[in-house]
């Protein structure tokens, strides 16, 4: 089993930034890929940022601006956000995802963007 904490987020304006948190814990040795979606009222669930083996991916409207980090030593993963719009307006889950498969969500927590 593997937990996932995730810790930061909040209220910003228009072209601020905030820094996530998502502290794993449990069976971490499982886990082959790590890190962000998001998902806004009314729309589909879309990635962010995660981390695959050694590489990283960024969905396309958040290229340039985030940028995701692991600390390996401390099994947490960062998002950096910069350059924040409204339209990032969403409830941010950290996603672990094991090599048989498994996925395992934290439990959410809220950035909002006002204009």
């Amino acid at each position: 089993q593997v937990q996932l904490v995730e810790s930061g987020g909040g209220l910003v304006q228009a072209g601020g930034s905030l820094s996530l948190s998502c502290a794993a814990s449990g069976t971490t040795f499982t886990i082959k890929a790590i890190g962000w979606y998001r998902q806004a009222p009314g729309k589909e669930p879309e990635l962010v940022a995660d981390i695959v083996d050694d590489s990283t991916n960024y969905g396309d409207s958040v290229k340039g601006r985030f940028t995701i980090s692991r600390d390996t030593a401390k099994d947490t993963v960062y998002l950096q956000m910069t350059g924040l719009k409204p339209e990032d307006t969403a409830v941010y889950y950290c996603r672990g995802r094991t090599f048989s498969g498994l996925n395992y969500w934290g439990q959410g927590t809220q950035v909002t963007v006002s204009s």
